[in-house]
């Protein structure tokens, strides 16, 4: 058994339950009988996090006939993140607490098509203009990027129209400039990630779709959550330069064995259509974009409905949620526009819901860089 692994895990899991708990916070017999620690172990993990300044007080808990139990909350000031949102044709970056929450912010033209050297001080300028330098420690910087390309690796792959990025090692030179851990997802993907951004809310290691048993190792089953309700499916659809999707499931955004899950704007919709700068015709993402160009959003948004009923069809999607630029324009004629699609060519009782999503690209990015100290690689 890998001990320092475990006991990070451990910490891991409780730093997320107390995440989710809020400022209300949890008590010592709640966080044991969560994550199946024993409560001795509890009490050890959490006077080390406590002394590392990741845990507060939170008051006490109302008196049952014993003494009142000591509720315990995250200390969200103890550790930063930064997020960074690299466009095709600007660049957006946050740093937020440990919460989530948005500290500072700052952003500007980018012109993707001048290539990495560029890009990257780009990047480099934005991720100090929000640093604090006298705050707490950085954990690190999620970068989110047009697809596609390898998460694993860090590797750039063929972005549709500029093909000088290709092979670029972009999280590798990132890391070097910046002197921190950096983690580079996609776009959607991490628009995927910032809806699930303090989700554990009560549901424990289920909310970012750990898969725990008795002592909080690995298990058999799916955990079910506090309450009992498995984590929900969810898709996230982007309307910003391109058109793509990430994908929540199971509590965990999917990326696939090639990091290549969500090219949702490349499924075609009109057999020898338009031509799209993909190769292929009659794509989603060209029919989308030709319409938002010639000011028709209603046919903008319907268009994005039949993908995304496409994509509800095929994995029984719980919640659909809508960002990028091109929503945030006009949300109400995509959100209704999206939902009156998925009612029509729902084929169960119950279509999913129709939303915009609660957190933009670049705090999604923030919270991929978050996510391994809350367990959700």
């Amino acid at each position: 058994m890998n001990l320092p692994a475990l006991r990070g895990h451990n910490e891991a899991l409780l730093l997320d339950l107390l995440r989710g708990a809020g400022p209300t916070g949890l008590g010592r017999a709640e966080l044991a009988a969560r994550t199946g620690l024993t409560p001795q172990a509890v009490s050890k993990i959490t006077a080390r996090l406590g002394a590392e300044g990741l845990l507060a007080e939170a008051g006490r808990a109302a008196s049952t006939g014993g003494k009142p139990r000591t509720l315990l909350r995250l200390a969200p000031q103890a550790r930063h993140a930064v997020g960074v949102h690299l466009d095709r044709d600007e660049l957006r970056a946050v740093r937020v607490d440990l919460a989530g929450t948005v500290l500072a912010a700052t952003g500007g033209p980018l012109d993707f098509a001048a290539g990495p050297a560029e890009a990257v001080d780009a990047v480099v300028r934005v991720v100090a203009r929000v640093a604090d330098p006298a705050g707490p420690p950085l954990l690190g910087v999620g970068v989110a990027a047009p697809g596609p390309l390898n998460h694993r690796t860090g590797v750039m792959g063929r972005v549709t129209g500029f093909p000088g990025w290709e092979g670029f090692p972009l999280r590798e030179v990132l890391r070097g400039r910046l002197g921190l851990p950096v983690l580079l997802d996609k776009d959607t993907n991490a628009g995927a990630a910032g809806e699930g951004a303090g989700a554990g809310a009560g549901a424990g290691p289920g909310a970012s779709g750990a898969v725990t048993g008795p002592g909080g190792s690995p298990a058999g089953l799916p955990w079910a959550g506090a309450f009992g309700a498995a984590p929900r499916t969810s898709v996230y659809l982007h309307v910003g330069t391109g058109l793509g999707a990430g994908l929540r499931l199971g509590g965990r955004v999917y990326r696939g064995t090639r990091s290549a899950a969500g090219e949702f704007g490349h499924q075609v919709l009109l057999l020898d259509g338009p031509p799209c700068r993909c190769g292929a015709r009659g794509c989603a993402e060209v029919l989308c974009l030709a319409a938002v160009a010639r000011g028709d959003l209603p046919e903008a948004a319907r268009i994005l409905g039949e993908g995304a009923a496409n994509l509800v069809a095929l994995l029984d999607v719980d919640d659909v949620l809508l960002g990028g630029r091109v929503v945030a324009a006009a949300p109400e004629t995509f959100v209704s526009g999206v939902r009156a699609v998925l009612t029509a060519r729902a084929l169960t009782p119950d279509p999913p819901t129709v939303s915009l999503a609660p957190r933009g690209v670049a705090e999604g990015a923030a919270e991929l860089a978050l996510s391994p100290f809350f367990d959700h690689t």
